[in-house]
């Protein structure tokens, strides 16, 4: 296997009594299976101090700002001399800026596909538009944070007793948010919104859609519908508060409104549909360092998979590629695809440097409590979602996804906004890995929970869908897992529910990225 792949395998059960593990040749450091007691001698390595279980130990003496190698990859430089057996975190690990050394292209093998009639089949919803849904819900969108709570009433009108007589129906659901106005009405911000609300609008998962707006706000509902070219019609309404008389008239408007969509959004039915017709989001939250040696690998086997299938897999979290984007470069499909990513690489520089930030503020201090030190490591685990196959295209935020395979979209690394922007590309499932616990939920589009570890799995199993942490804890393989992941992402498309849906999640982890000055 290349150094450049970064892609752990395990073919039995790891020895916890020899207390850690190393991952590739390459490495001078370890990751610990279990906390090792400090004075503890596994395999002629003597513990300096405590090492708590998935945190690093050097395998060797490092030298003051010798380069620290995971995966057969830089992720950091000591800044101090580092012994044998010592304990390898923030104190003595220090994060340098990338260098933007790149190859492009030189490992964008095109990935095998199969042909229309041996790909799997999942059971979807069949749109005018040619997309395919895995949900059927009916949408009210705010277009500004000023008729955010008429939304959320006219939405919780529609209860579960209302909607049984319509089973085809997942919901009625109001997505609302905290801007669409005090904004400036061009660049970077405002594009974002309007393509966020334009993407749910249109979304595979949604049957009908109300548009609720104040009437004075810039991000004018009007504006939008001829940006767009969106046609009004029985399944897209809009209105304002101003113009229908205030607050209790818009709510009973609305209502009366979404119920004249029902009837017709409950004659959707789900009928065979290829697995080509599946956009996968590929998300990684309170990480720790297991999610890049069994969640995110497995999950990039499951996204290699799909890729086969003739569906798209779109890896997000821009941040969170950082120190890692040299391995995606090296599989873009020709060089304008490779200098896409770069260009987003750089302006995330800029943008955090204007801010007074850095790039190595990401980890969270979840992150690091869980093991991982520098956004360097954090990033060459989660590029482990994308799979292996070649990187077909960069998509700006929330921008329409038109390409199929392993795709690209830039978003910052906060999870319900990085997830938001893929939605609104078309993304209809959602995969979620973590180490920590997150317990995030997504609609319109079903949220599947992947465990990196089975301790956690275990703690919260009543909202982790599938426990990756076997792959240590039992010995399973990234592709047993994988192909378990797989089989799962068919089955939620066809209407079973995830934890997270079970649990009633998804309802206000809309979050549309904001960007520019509040006014």
């Amino acid at each position: 296997m290349s150094d450049e792949v970064i892609n752990i395998n395990w073919h039995k059960k790891p020895d916890e009594s020899v207390g850690f593990i190393k991952l590739t040749e390459k490495d001078n450091v370890a990751v610990a299976l279990r906390t090792i007691r400090s004075g503890e001698t596994l395999d002629s390595i003597t513990a300096q101090s405590e090492i708590p279980s998935g945190h690093k130990l050097a395998l060797r003496d490092i030298a003051a700002e010798e380069q620290v190698i995971k995966y057969s990859q830089v992720i950091g430089y000591a800044n101090s001399a580092i012994k044998c057996g010592d304990h390898i975190h923030t104190h003595n690990l220090e994060f340098r800026a990338t260098d933007h050394n790149y190859e492009y292209c030189i490992d964008n093998e095109p990935p095998e596909i199969l042909p229309l009639q041996s790909r799997a089949q999942f059971q979807g919803y069949q749109r005018a538009d040619g997309q395919v849904g895995t949900r059927n819900f009916i949408a009210i969108l705010a277009s500004v944070n000023c008729s955010a709570t008429a939304v959320q009433h006219i939405a919780n009108a529609f209860t579960p007793e209302f909607l049984a007589d319509y089973p085809n129906i997942d919901g009625v659901v109001g997505f609302s948010h905290s801007t669409g106005c005090g904004l400036a009405d061009s660049g970077d911000g405002f594009d974002n919104l309007q393509r966020v609300l334009w993407g749910y609008a249109r979304h595979p998962n949604v049957a009908g859609v109300l548009l609720v707006g104040l009437g004075c706000e810039v991000n004018q509902i009007s504006a939008l519908v001829e940006q767009y070219h969106m046609e009004r019609g029985p399944l897209l309404r809009t209105m304002n508060i101003q113009s229908v008389g205030g607050h209790a008239k818009t709510v009973a408007a609305g209502v009366a409104r979404v119920k004249e969509m029902l009837a017709e959004a409950n004659n959707c039915q789900r009928t065979s549909c290829p697995a080509s017709a599946l956009k996968l989001a590929l998300q990684c939250g309170g990480s720790d360092a297991w999610s890049g040696i069994t969640a995110n690998p497995a999950l990039g086997y499951a996204a290699d998979l799909l890729v086969k299938h003739g569906g798209t897999a779109v890896l997000a979290e821009t941040p969170e590629i950082y120190g890692a984007e040299h391995l995606l470069t090296r599989r873009a499909s020709d060089e304008p695809t490779a200098k896409k990513l770069i260009e987003r690489i750089l302006w995330w520089e800029e943008y955090v440097a204007r801010n007074g930030g850095s790039m190595d503020n990401n980890p969270s201090p979840g992150n690091k409590l869980g093991g991982l030190t520098t956004i360097l490591e954090k990033s060459l685990g989660a590029v482990a979602k994308g799979g292996t196959t070649r990187l077909n295209g960069v998509f700006r935020y929330a921008e329409k996804i038109d390409r199929d395979g392993f795709v690209f979209m830039d978003s910052p690394g906060y999870d319900p906004a990085s997830i938001t922007g893929e939605v609104a590309g078309g993304c209809n499932l959602v995969t979620f890995t973590t180490g920590r616990g997150s317990t995030y939920g997504c609609k319109p589009a079903p949220s599947i929970k992947i465990a990196t570890n089975t301790e956690m799995y275990n703690r919260l199993i009543d909202d982790m869908d599938i426990n990756a942490g076997r792959i240590v804890s039992e010995g399973a393989s990234i592709e047993e897992v994988g192909q378990e992941i797989f089989d799962t992402l068919l089955t939620v498309a066809s209407g079973t529910r995830s934890l997270s849906e079970n649990l009633g999640l998804g309802d206000h982890e809309f979050v549309p990225w904001q960007i520019g000055a509040t006014m």
